[in-house]
């Protein structure tokens, strides 16, 4: 069994709103079976954490797009995206790029 992690997760450029405005949450993702990937991360943020609109967030398995993630500070896109394994003090940030006109 896969050790509980500890987990620094940000949003920005507007996606915080999703969020009752928090920006920046210390997260602790509980043992289970399975690694911890990007991709159960989104479900428990889902969960956990998002409070409202998700379809602003999440677009089927993984975040919608116009969406950038950066997992400790590195584009998602060179770490395997989804599948990237969390290890434990990773910071996740997920930024909107989209904007009301």
């Amino acid at each position: 069994m896969a050790a509980p992690l500890s987990v620094e997760v940000e949003f920005g450029g507007g996606a915080e709103l999703l969020f009752d405005g928090v920006k920046k949450h210390q997260v602790i993702l509980p043992g289970q079976e399975e690694p911890w990937d990007i991709r159960n991360l989104l479900v428990w943020i889902k969960k956990n954490l998002l409070k409202e609109r998700p379809e602003l967030f999440i677009q089927g398995d993984s975040v919608r797009p116009g969406i950038l993630v950066l997992i400790n500070d590195a584009d998602w896109e060179l770490l395997g995206e989804l599948d990237y394994q969390l290890q434990d003090q990773d910071s996740v940030l997920f930024i909107s790029t989209l904007h009301g006109g």
